[in-house]
C-alpha cells in the first residue's frame, strides 16, 4: 500500500500598486500566515520567497511539482 504525503496549500493574495504590493498568505483554511507590503523588482520577490520558505519544507519545494516548479513558471523559467 503506497502512503500519501501531505501537500501544503499556500494562498497568495497581491494588490499590485505601481511601485510596491501589498502581499497576503493563507493557509487553506484562510488563516493569515504573513502579511507585508513588498517593493516593486527583486528585492519584493526575494522577501516574498523568504515568507513563502517560512510555511514550507523541502518536501514542498520538489523541483517538478512543488513550489520551485510553479515559481519557474510564475517568473519564466
Amino acid at each position: 500500500m503506497e502512503r500519501e504525503e501531505a501537500v501544503q496549500v499556500l494562498f497568495v493574495g497581491d494588490d499590485w500598486a505601481e511601485d510596491h504590493h501589498d502581499v497576503e498568505i493563507l493557509d487553506s483554511d484562510g488563516k493569515r500566515l504573513g502579511r507585508a507590503r513588498l517593493p516593486e523588482g527583486m528585492a519584493g520577490m526575494t522577501r516574498l520567497h523568504e515568507m513563502l520558505a517560512e510555511h514550507l519544507d523541502d518536501a514542498d519545494l520538489d523541483s517538478d511539482t512543488g513550489m520551485l516548479a510553479v515559481g519557474r513558471v510564475v517568473v519564466g523559467i
